[in-house]
């Protein structure tokens, strides 16, 4: 039986989540109410909470949700093809489909765009986050069956990988044979380099910091022919020396706030070669950024938010073959009430503890 309250962590504040309790809303014909059984952690958590992308408070965090659908109604059954007792993944981007950009393909540019977690508690039924035991599926949702055979916290990479594929592999039309430079080994780094494989690239390299010695490694067994240590070597020689001077096909940078890697980008890349800018930076200007390099190389730059339909049925795909052991991605599992521990342990604010990919795991 549904309870009549969910636990949910709710952030207040910039760095503070609080427990409350949320009424569980009744459901519609157009609507659903999932039982999460994860809710992965990734940068973006860490920005929300710190208060980088100024989304509105009180609001439940959390845009990962894998889940158990618990109630749904006739119309978003027959819609979804779902049923009470599936398990789904749930796009994190909720569009009105009928604007220009919607009907031009772009749903995930939608002029009138909202995303789960970032809509406040006060807007009802206020279940619009995955940091709780229960979430509201709203009517526009777009929700992919998982196989319920997957343990969760392998099931709820399904976010990250889909990145992968559309970050670096879909954006910048990636095709067998294509040197590929990842800029960051973080769990989308990561998801790139698994994707580009799977498609057959011909050289990937993952640049890194010093400190990020445990990923680098987890790359090259992910497939990464080679890998670059920032700190103690000069990543534009060492690019220069594995492409004979040609340049790298694809640049793809996921850093999180270090903006030095967009100016790099430039001379990694081959004259005619695409970057996909993907890590956010806080809004900072980039430094030493020479717009005459993309000019005289006839770059082409793309900016890359969000993952959409084709990005993750290509995850889910990829995560129910069983070709890829993901539990070497998978570092920690956090209680609900944990979340700020979680978030804080991504940002490396634990000493000593290190995550890669982690998720929320509600007790019910």
């Amino acid at each position: 039986m549904t309870p009549r309250t969910a636990f949910a962590m709710v952030q207040t504040e910039r760095r503070k989540l609080e427990p409350r309790d949320v009424a569980i809303p009744d459901i519609d014909e157009d609507s659903a109410l999932l039982r999460i059984e994860a809710c992965g952690i990734c940068g973006s958590d860490y920005e929300q909470f710190e208060g980088v992308l100024r989304t509105p408070m009180p609001a439940i965090p959390g845009h990962e949700p894998l889940g158990i659908i618990e109630k749904i109604g006739d119309r978003a059954a027959a819609r979804w093809k779902v049923d009470v007792g599936d398990r789904v993944a749930v796009e994190t981007m909720l569009s009105c489909r009928h604007c220009e950009r919607c009907l031009g393909g772009s749903y995930h540019l939608c002029e009138s765009r909202r995303i789960y977690s970032y809509i406040p508690l006060s807007e009802p039924p206020g279940l619009w986050g995955a940091y709780a035991q229960y979430m509201y599926l709203a009517p526009n949702t777009i929700v992919h069956k998982v196989d319920k055979a997957l343990p969760p916290e392998i099931a709820v990479i399904f976010n990250p990988l889909g990145a992968g594929f559309r970050w670096a592999v879909e954006l910048p039309k990636t095709r067998p044979g294509d040197c590929v430079v990842v800029l960051g080994p973080g769990q989308r780094g990561l998801a790139s380099v698994i994707a580009c494989r799977e498609v057959g690239a011909g050289t990937i390299i993952v640049t890194g910091l010093e400190a990020d010695s445990r990923k680098l490694a987890l790359a090259r067994e992910y497939g990464a022919d080679h890998t670059i240590d920032v700190d103690n070597e000069d990543a534009k020689t060492r690019i220069r020396e594995i492409t004979a001077g040609r340049g790298a096909d694809v640049v793809v940078d996921v850093t999180s706030y270090a903006t030095k890697p967009v100016a790099e980008a430039l001379s990694y890349v081959r004259p005619g070669g695409t970057i996909v800018l993907a890590g956010v930076k806080g809004y900072k200007p980039v430094e030493e950024f020479i717009s005459d390099i993309i000019v005289m190389k006839e770059i082409t730059i793309q900016g890359a938010i969000g993952v959409t339909s084709s990005g993750y049925r290509a995850a889910i795909r990829l995560l129910e073959s069983g070709k890829i052991d993901f539990e070497k991605m998978h570092t920690h599992d956090f209680k609900l009430e944990e979340a700020e521990l979680a978030i804080r342990t991504l940002a490396r604010e634990i000493p000593d503890d290190e995550s890669i990919h982690s998720c929320l795991i509600p007790e019910h």
